[in-house]
């Protein structure tokens, strides 16, 4: 198998700018950074440009499509937060390097009617009539729950569907218009959390209300996927957080859109429009809009708050399926302009940079990848100039590598 090095490169290795410029790939591992191109090795020369590990979407609900539009934006894992491919059911898509790879919490753990029921059309709602759901692939049984025993009892049934981690929904429906929604209680939340722990599993919790993650930090969950949006942040809710050593997936994307911005203006970049079709196109300039009265100033300033404060941010899009009522978000496109949220909130470029790579990586275990080092998966993002500087060059792509296979031009 022919080597390929990457040479006269500035690498972001998802740490730190490097001194090194060439970057040797071994089949599907970076076999070396630095050094000599050898003999015979195939010559990408990234004059000009940056080197990045490919780029992490931390909460996405996906399908192989969408997984194909992401990795043509560069990322090259996402983690889905809701959805059916667990372990067993990816076998196909971690062989695929046309598509970015993927981990999956399975289905969060819900009241009977609770989040996220509303957003299915009448009489497919899951547990619409208080009984278990199924997804309609095959037999895999919806979390639902409303007593501590109830949550524990699906613990183990979700690790052994292949869950990579375990999701809670504490959502009582406020921000998504639906007030009054079946809402996990304080007990069966941390009945599920410490259960999850018993089996030694990363605990999640979809919260967008200040509430909501307060129960999530009372319950021990390790990483927030969600900022909330209904009030402003105070000191002692970021203090909590922070002491918590939870990481949070802010999703200001999808704030922007609950608010009813949409992502028209990113959807008119060439550089997106050029990668998406016109189904995504479409639900990307639309937008959730359930709740105008949020101001996406104080998401912002909760962002910088939470960075300030330590907490380790990840990049997140909440990018579901191609339909205006899940709207603003789009696969790949979102991660983007979710970094450029980021620093528009206050943190710099290569902060950035840092939740979408390495931050991302280490936090899910996935210790194979989200860096550029010796011995790590070849997932990789080459842009033109220099996103450690101004991050708008994220999307000035290059070339993708997918376990060290260059991605087709599309």
């Amino acid at each position: 198998m022919t080597m390929t090095a990457i040479t006269n490169a500035r690498v972001f290795d998802g740490e730190r700018v490097r001194d090194e410029t060439t970057v040797l790939l071994d089949g599907p591992t970076i076999a070396a950074v630095g050094g000599e191109a050898p003999a015979g090795a195939e010559i990408v020369d990234a004059r000009g440009g940056t080197l990045l590990p490919g780029l992490f979407d931390a909460h996405t609900h996906t399908s192989e499509q969408a997984l194909a539009f992401a990795l043509r934006f560069g990322v090259t894992t996402e983690l889905e937060m809701q959805g059916a491919l667990t372990k067993a059911r990816r076998a196909h898509i971690e062989r695929n390097d046309a598509v970015a790879d993927v981990r999956s919490a399975g289905f969060g753990i819900t009241p009977p009617g609770g989040h996220p029921s509303e957003l299915f059309p009448k009489g497919k709602r899951p547990g619409g009539d208080g009984g278990p759901a199924r997804d309609d692939s095959d037999d895999l049984v919806m979390p639902f729950a409303t007593t501590p025993e109830e949550a524990i009892a699906f613990i183990p049934k979700l690790v052994e569907s292949g869950s990579d981690y375990i999701k809670f929904m504490v959502d009582d429906g406020t921000v998504e218009g639906h007030p009054g929604l079946p809402c996990l209680d304080q007990a069966t939340l941390n009945a599920g959390v410490a259960e999850a722990h018993r089996h030694g599993m990363l605990t999640v919790a979809h919260a967008l209300t200040l509430d909501a993650t307060r129960m999530a930090v009372e319950a021990g969950v390790d990483g927030l996927v969600h900022v909330f949006m209904d009030r402003p942040h105070t000191e002692e809710i970021i203090q909590l957080i922070a002491e918590s050593g939870m990481f949070v997936v802010p999703c200001v994307v999808l704030n922007a859109s609950m608010m009813g911005i949409t992502g028209e203006t990113h959807a008119d970049d060439e550089r997106v429009a050029s990668r998406l079709d016109d189904s995504w196109l479409t639900t990307l300039r639309s937008s959730f809009g359930h709740y105008p009265q949020g101001r996406l100033d104080d998401v912002l300033a909760t962002v910088k708050a939470l960075h300030d404060a330590g907490v380790d941010l990840l990049v997140g899009s909440d990018a579901s399926v191609p339909v205006p009522f899940l709207g603003g978000v789009a696969h790949g496109a979102s991660v983007h302009h979710e970094l450029q949220y980021l620093v528009r909130a206050g943190l710099s470029p290569a902060d950035a940079l840092r939740a979408a790579t390495a931050t991302a990586a280490r936090r899910f275990s996935l210790d194979d990848r989200g860096r550029i080092a010796e011995g790590l998966r070849a997932d990789l993002l080459l842009v033109d100039g220099d996103p450690t500087t101004d991050i708008g060059h994220t999307l000035d792509i290059r070339a993708v590598w997918r376990r060290g296979t260059r991605l087709a031009a599309n």
